[in-house]
């Protein structure tokens, strides 16, 4: 059946970012992202400036808890009162929620220590998996993922991925350059968010499609009529 490709497909997604968490997760938990997380950081934080600082504080202040709830707020606005998809803001809060649970659930169990090679900020909390890195890509993934399915320009849907790239990798760039996060903690992130949003999508597609196919049902349509 139908829902059964969607099913498949977005379960495979979800397979290939949980793998790709696993295998940072095991890197971070026995010591072997050192090496690379400070070579990363010595690259990025090389290019420090004062519009590159400003640029950075701003896109951390866009990935913020704050910011992160009033985006998410106008786009449940829209989603229920312009647009009439409630099915679709249920996706929307279930993405969000679960993964900001997910990683708080991920913090607690790593308790990694944050850098504290040079930090232009000041942060509280444990490092891994980045929590702002998670939140972007669920905010900006599940925002695209709703928008590519009612746009039908590839100009439009080119657009709509640059920007969901750019805001999701320019906040990831940007706790790495405030050294508050390891590079590691940011592609872990990505990993983690990307599994859930994966997962959710392909369960939200099954469960459209299968709704889909039984109201197209001459049989439901009859006993439909009948009651």
């Amino acid at each position: 059946m139908l829902y059964y490709h969607y099913w498949s497909r977005g379960f495979r997604r979800f397979i290939w970012f949980l793998l790709a968490f696993i295998v940072i997760a095991a890197l971070v938990k026995l010591g072997g992202a050192g090496g690379f997380d400070r070579a990363v950081i010595r690259f990025v934080q090389s290019m420090e400036s004062p519009p590159l600082t400003t640029l950075a504080k701003g896109l951390s202040l866009v990935g913020s808890s704050k910011l992160a709830i009033g985006i998410s707020l106008l786009t449940m606005i829209i989603l229920f009162f312009a647009l009439k998809h409630r099915l679709e803001l249920a996706l929307f809060l279930w993405v969000g929620l679960g993964s900001q649970l997910l990683n708080t659930l991920l913090k607690l169990w790593f308790h990694r220590e944050r850098p504290s090679i040079h930090r232009l900020i000041e942060q509280a909390g444990y490092s891994f998996p980045s929590g702002h890195s998670m939140a972007a890509f669920s905010l900006y993934g599940v925002i695209a993922y709703l928008l590519w399915r009612h746009m039908h320009s590839r100009t439009e849907r080119f657009l709509l991925i640059l920007f969901a790239v750019l805001m999701t990798g320019g906040i990831g760039w940007s706790r790495i350059y405030l050294g508050v996060h390891y590079p590691s903690d940011v592609i872990g992130g990505y990993a983690a968010s990307g599994a859930w949003l994966m997962l959710s999508a392909a369960i939200f597609e099954a469960y459209r499609n299968y709704k889909e196919r039984k109201g197209k049902n001459p049989r439901n349509t009859k006993d439909a009529r009948r009651k």
